[in-house]
């Protein structure tokens, strides 16, 4: 008899990206699995990505896990990477901890995952040492992206940054789009690629087809978080058509060590 587990996410009020991709490749499981799930969000104000709403915006977090451990929820995804790496080199870990402390004093412990520390945690597991990234943040924001990684021992060769401010508008984005963007990077000693360093920029459509054709290891942000939500839940970590990391052979996270 097959269970059925319930993902609960905590997004900007303007993230449409991360409740259509997650269940898009969790249904995707269920084509081959027995396992199925359910999808429960609350939200945290923000429109413009810039320093300041952010910050604001993850003060908002801890009533967010409150709210979804009110639904006992099996595992908790807090989906905004840049938020948690503005806060401050290794946020996530303090981060991850805080809210699910609030789960357990809620009386529903449950497990919680970062898009940040995902996206470390994935690019881990793939011993990835350097990656090139896509991201649609302004430039400044992208380069705390890439001290965050580098923070983490993960090396930024080359990045692009599609600059783009308004929320809803990184959304709009095609993710056929980033089969052309990709290739404006430098991947020479590159151990893998991040197609979108950003939960709320499509790109799942687009990986198979740039894994395909650049040879190497491609993740996403979203990617990463539903890779780690399975490990968090003790599940099998295969996903068709989502890349090396959800192709089941990283069933374990390896062990973090912080730079």
């Amino acid at each position: 008899m097959s269970r059925t587990f319930r993902i609960g996410q905590i997004v900007p009020s303007s993230n449409v990206t991360m409740e259509t991709e997650i269940p898009a490749m969790l249904r995707a499981r269920e084509a081959i699995a027995p396992e199925r799930f359910t999808f429960h969000s609350s939200r945290m104000r923000m429109r413009k990505v810039t320093k300041e709403e952010l910050a604001a915006m993850d003060a908002e977090s801890e009533r967010c896990a409150v709210e979804l451990s009110d639904a006992r929820v099996d595992v908790l995804g807090y989906a905004c990477l840049v938020a948690i790496m503005s806060m401050g080199h290794g946020y996530h870990r303090i981060s991850e901890q805080r809210l699910h402390q609030r789960t357990v004093e809620n009386g529903a412990p449950a497990p919680v995952v970062t898009s940040a520390g995902a996206l470390v945690g994935g690019l881990q597991a793939l011993g990835a040492k350097r990656v090139a990234i896509v991201a649609p943040y302004m430039k400044p924001l992208t380069k705390l992206v890439v001290e965050y990684l580098e923070n983490e021992g993960i090396g930024v060769a080359d990045f692009v940054t599609l600059e783009i401010p308004d929320n809803l508008e990184v959304a709009a984005q095609d993710p056929m789009r980033l089969v052309e963007i990709y290739r404006r990077l430098k991947l020479n000693h590159v151990d893998a690629l991040v197609l979108s360093a950003c939960v709320q920029m499509p790109s799942l459509a687009a990986i198979p087809e740039v894994e395909a054709e650049c040879g190497i290891p491609v993740v996403s942000a979203a990617v990463c978080t539903a890779w780690q939500m399975l490990l968090a839940l003790g599940l099998d970590t295969t996903v068709p058509n989502a890349g090396t990391l959800l192709s089941g052979k990283f069933s374990k996270p390896r062990t973090e060590t912080a730079a």
